[in-house]
């Protein structure tokens, strides 16, 4: 499972001011069960947007954000309450957005932060991955993490190394951030590259958890199952 924490208020505010209508979505999944994504939420969120003066269209909790098939299904559903809104929060893993982005024509921003738990935590099925840096950054570079898309990680732009279209690091791979620069066109959001993306704080970036965390099933579901039984 991957752990998520709800952003601060006042940094998803600062997201919306190109937008007067949101549709909000929520995770099932691993967002739930951390408490920052669940139906819980997402009633939350909708009542803050309202009483912040967003239209909110509609709310949607889904199973597993990550599952595009299983997204694309859920939400030609409520396609209608989706194309009113203006744009997408997502509260979910930043796998959940990049995942949503891929379904909707829409900006999707982030409303949670995807925090490491430390150590392996299994293989991937999709393209969309997540390195859990407790910041991020899907809301400026288009629903494409930098971090993964870029074979370097850059966080401000591409290195300038690509050849037609492709990474010099790995050729054949296209560059991360041509990828970002045709989203974030195709959004109407070329405005965001004009961002500047600090360096990630190493005490959050793919830190060991805390030991509080380390007694939850997000750590090893054996470690809870000890602590209920004492």
């Amino acid at each position: 499972m991957i752990y998520s924490e709800q952003k601060p208020w006042s940094e998803i505010t600062s997201y919306l001011s190109e937008s007067e209508s949101l549709f909000v979505l929520g995770c099932g999944g691993c967002a739930a069960a951390s408490g920052s994504g669940g139906e819980e939420q997402v009633e939350e969120l909708t009542h803050k947007l309202n009483r912040g003066g967003w239209t909110v269209t509609g709310s949607k909790v889904i199973e597993f954000l990550c599952n595009k098939g299983l997204v694309g299904i859920r939400l030609a559903r409520i396609s209608d309450k989706i194309e009113s809104a203006d744009s997408i929060l997502g509260a979910c893993c930043g796998i959940g957005i990049q995942a949503v982005g891929k379904i909707v024509d829409k900006q999707v921003h982030p409303a949670n932060d995807t925090v490491s738990m430390g150590h392996f935590h299994g293989a991937w099925p999709s393209e969309e991955t997540c390195e859990r840096c407790g910041e991020c950054l899907l809301e400026y570079t288009g629903g494409l993490c930098p971090l993964t898309v870029c074979t370097k990680g850059l966080l401000n732009g591409a290195c300038g190394g690509s050849h037609e279209g492709e990474c010099e690091v790995e050729p054949g791979r296209p560059c991360g951030w041509e990828l970002i620069y045709d989203r974030l066109r195709d959004i109407d959001r070329l405005d965001l590259l004009t961002t500047y993306n600090d360096p990630k704080p190493r005490e959050k970036y793919q830190k060991e958890p805390e030991m509080d965390q380390r007694h939850s099933l997000f750590w090893a579901i054996e470690a809870e199952e000890v602590e209920e039984s004492d």
